[in-house]
């Protein structure tokens, strides 16, 4: 049967001039015949192709859906990544000042304690300084000592940070001065520091102990 039809699908349909009707009528219809193959075979071609391309549409439509698994896997890595270096950020700051508060605020409990010893060498100098002329060079290079140790202090505590509070000719300022005492006075405008006391002094923002001040007033 097959080879049957593969004659007939190349037999060539010749119309001779003096052939009866009969066989006319039997190469024509030897004709349609083909034309009927050629199209069951085209109908038949586009079934035979979405079969074989099913497998490889499948295997597509994995990749895209395995893709899509791994860019949003992607985008949730970015944004942990990105949370955990803005939470390690967040925690070097706080450390930081943590540390920096740690060490204002030893450094402010150091010096209140050292500022006494300073303010007494500074009086005994101060106090010795008239008498200076009229004692021995002994006693002499004994204050001279005392002076040493005073600045060499007062270094120290200036390396640490810790600032002298401005305070005559300066505004009164009732966060940084302490008003001992006021005097009325022309020299000076009125709430005008005129006298410093005890010097007061600062770490940064940080207030170690106020001026102790002399103000002026109205006369």
């Amino acid at each position: 049967m097959k080879s049957n039809r593969k004659d007939k699908r190349f037999r060539i349909p010749i119309k001779f001039m003096d052939a009866d009707p009969d066989t006319e009528n039997e190469f024509v219809s030897d004709s349609e015949e083909e034309d009927a193959s050629l199209d069951d075979l085209a109908a038949v071609e586009p079934e035979t192709g979405e079969a074989a391309g099913g497998p490889d549409i499948a295997e597509l439509i994995a990749t895209r859906a395995e893709l899509k698994r791994v860019e949003a896997e992607n985008a949730e890595l970015r944004d942990r990544l990105a949370r955990r270096q803005a939470d390690f950020e967040n925690y070097r700051k706080r450390v930081e000042k943590e540390r920096g508060e740690t060490y204002n605020r030893v450094v402010a409990d150091i010096a209140a304690k050292l500022l006494p010893v300073s303010d007494n060498l500074k009086r005994a100098l101060e106090a010795e300084a008239s008498v200076e002329a009229a004692e021995s060079d002994e006693f002499r290079h004994f204050l001279s000592g005392v002076d040493l140790i005073w600045k060499q202090l007062s270094g120290v505590l200036e390396a640490l940070g810790v600032k002298p509070i401005p305070a005559v000719g300066e505004p009164f300022d009732p966060h940084i001065h302490e008003a001992v005492v006021t005097e009325p006075t022309d020299e000076y405008e009125p709430d005008t520091v005129m006298q410093e006391i005890v010097a007061g002094y600062r770490l940064g923002d940080k207030l170690i102990r106020p001026a102790l001040v002399k103000v002026a007033t109205r006369k």
